[in-house]
C-alpha cells in the first residue's frame, strides 16, 4: 500500500505576497522589520517557518552603540513549490 502525500494547502493573499518577497530576497533574505514595514505580520511569516515553507535566522547588529537581535526569513525549496502551484 502506498501513502498518499498530504493534501496541498491553499495560501492565502498574504501568505502568497509573504513567499513572494522571500522568493525575491536573494541569499540574505529579509528582516521581520523590513517585512512589518511592508504590512505583512510577523506571525504569518512563523507560521510559514513551522510548514517549512521558510527559515528563520536570529542575528544580532549593533546600531548606535547597542546591540539589536534581528531576525532574518528566507525562502525553502518548499516554498517555492507552494508559489507555483
Amino acid at each position: 500500500m502506498m501513502a498518499t502525500p498530504p493534501p496541498k494547502r491553499r495560501l492565502s493573499a498574504e501568505q502568497r505576497r509573504a513567499l513572494a518577497m522571500l522568493a525575491t530576497a536573494g541569499r540574505n533574505g529579509v528582516t521581520g522589520a523590513t517585512m512589518s514595514a511592508k504590512g505583512l505580520r510577523i506571525r504569518t511569516l512563523a507560521r510559514r517557518v513551522h510548514e517549512w515553507l521558510a527559515r528563520a535566522r536570529i542575528g544580532e547588529r549593533v546600531t548606535d552603540g547597542k546591540t539589536i537581535e534581528v531576525i532574518r526569513f528566507r525562502i525553502t525549496a518548499a516554498g517555492r513549490r507552494a508559489l507555483e502551484d
